[in-house]
């Protein structure tokens, strides 16, 4: 059992965060633990019949936070298990794989019996099934990677599989009044893969014994006796999902708001097999930038290798997190502000007691082991630095500006900020530069920036960013900005090409008075 400290384990069991509310019903399950302290089991599903996404990373991360959440509660032992669906048959082929025309002749088998398009791996899905663990493990998840091709072929889900045999008419009462007419025609539970094409067969068949696993079904016009044991068939859907549940003991599985039909048909289904449905969270799906539900095989939204270019994994973690139960748009335009709260949220966990640590995002990113460096530069003032860098925008040369903020910092000394140079640099230079544009200041605007270039000459090289802050508050009031946000706004448009930007007096004293002036000196004169 995991040793908690018994007053962050008190806070955990009155908390409100929504991992201690979904574990709270896992534990009305098994107060005392499973039977023969066997683990608290929890399983997240993955696809491979695109590459993955952060939607996919989305279930391993949260349902993780789950599981941590329970262990703070109880101490129970728990296990993940990430488990692919890699006997699906291929229904069509993914926008974004090469040699397409080669996955075109292998429609209809199992992913796991396909070549892979990217020629690195003995099949498609052992491809995709790689991508996901690489980077699972890469962020240092604790999970067992489970194939469902190596369990069908095992004879790991075979006596379960022989229930669904001996219960297949009332695993058809359940699924049957699901369906429409001429698919109730032809629906089977059981797919068995065909001996002469190799393909997932969608066809009715006979159960001859439910012992040996013996069906009749047709076969391009033959009638074929088969065991669906050892890999030869694996089940439809609904059926695969509850047969899985009730084999591997599922105690909790989270799924996305649009399997909400298919949660209760295999609910219902693993009740006949004499099991339980496990807990799990209804979420709502991620969206791209223009309100589309995010597709693995259309490649739209963000790739999770696209966010980790511009951010951080926390700023990741961090963002999918906040709000499970709203659906939430996913581009490169949201990133600066995620890592910035991100990173406030960080700064405040010290402080806090256990109860509003507990409630805080860091402490569920983290696992509870939230670090304590202070970040001295926010993201947000680093892209408007690397902004007006322009074209000589590198990392040595942001961190010759960062000497005037933070003395004394080094790459050495601030790895996190080191990582978030470059991540600056990356993201101005392949989002911001192509739609950077610096309009020129109307009459009113020029004669304060003339204004603030004055003041600005007559201050000491060693001014603090509060004093430079004053004097740019001082102009706009002086010059009848009303409101006063109209003037920052002026100052963003005509010398950083934004709507939005940083405090100025920060970005001042990062930037170096003598080039801020020069700033200023190119908006006149546009």
């Amino acid at each position: 059992m995991t040793t908690i400290d018994p007053e962050r384990r008190e806070a955990a069991l009155t908390n409100k965060a929504w991992p201690y509310q979904e574990a709270g019903r896992v534990l009305k399950r098994y107060p005392d633990g499973k039977p023969d302290g066997a683990p608290i089991l929890f399983e997240t599903g993955y696809g491979p019949s695109g590459l993955p996404h952060i939607g996919t990373f989305n279930e391993v991360l949260r349902t993780t936070m789950v599981r941590r959440a329970l262990e703070e509660m109880s101490g129970l032992p728990t296990r993940l298990i990430a488990f692919s669906d890699d006997m699906d048959g291929l229904r069509k082929v993914p926008d974004n794989v090469p040699n397409k025309d080669m996955l075109t002749e292998h429609l209809g088998r199992p992913l796991s019996r396909i070549p892979d398009p990217f020629e690195t791996h003995e099949s498609f899905a052992a491809h995709n099934n790689a991508r996901l663990r690489a980077f699972l493990d890469q962020y240092g998840f604790d999970y067992d990677f489970m194939s469902s091709t190596e369990q069908y072929a095992s004879g790991a889900f075979d006596e379960t599989l022989k229930l669904v045999l001996q219960r297949y008419d009332k695993i058809m009462g359940v699924m049957l009044p699901t369906l429409r007419e001429e698919r109730r025609a032809t629906y089977s539970p059981v797919l068995p893969v065909s001996p002469k094409s190799g393909g997932v067969l969608q066809v009715p068949v006979t159960v001859l014994d439910p012992e040996t696993g013996m069906i009749r079904f047709e076969d391009e016009g033959e009638s074929i006796e088969q065991s669906i044991f050892g890999g030869q068939a694996k089940l439809q859907w609904k059926a695969d999902w509850a047969m899985r549940w009730v084999a591997l003991g599922v105690d909790y599985e989270m799924y996305g708001k649009d399997l909400t039909d298919s949660g209760v048909q295999s609910g219902k289904i693993a009740k006949v097999l004499g099991g339980r449905k496990p807990e799990g969270m209804i979420y709502e799906m991620f969206l791209d930038a223009q309100g589309e539900k995010i597709s693995k095989s259309k490649g739209n939204g963000l790739s999770i290798e696209e966010w980790l270019t511009y951010g951080p994994e926390e700023s990741l973690a961090f963002y999918i997190y906040r709000d499970p139960k709203a659906a939430k748009q996913l581009h490169t335009g949201l990133i600066p502000k995620v890592i910035d709260d991100y990173f406030q949220m960080r700064a405040n966990y010290p402080a806090q007691g256990w109860d509003k640590r507990l409630g805080n995002p860091v402490h569920h990113v983290h696992g509870g082991d939230v670090p304590d460096a202070a970040l001295p530069v926010p993201y947000s003032l680093l892209l408007n630095l690397v902004g007006v860098m322009g074209s000589e925008a590198d990392e040595a040369a942001v961190w010759a500006y960062l000497q005037n903020y933070a003395p004394g910092a080094t790459p050495e000394t601030e790895p996190e900020l080191a990582k978030l140079v470059g991540h600056a640099v990356r993201y101005v230079r392949e989002i911001v530069a192509p739609s950077l544009e610096k309009r020129a200041p109307s009459e009113k605007e020029a004669a304060a920036l003339r204004d603030l270039d004055d003041r600005l000459a007559a201050m000491d090289a060693d001014v603090q960013a509060e004093d430079i802050q004053t004097a740019v508050y001082e102009v706009g009031k002086a010059h009848d900005f009303e409101p006063l946000r109209a003037w920052f706004s002026a100052l963003y448009e005509t010398l950083l090409g934004s709507s939005q930007g940083p405090r100025m007096g920060s970005f001042v004293s990062l930037y170096g008075i003598d080039n801020t002036r020069r700033l200023i000196a190119e908006a006149l004169e546009r």
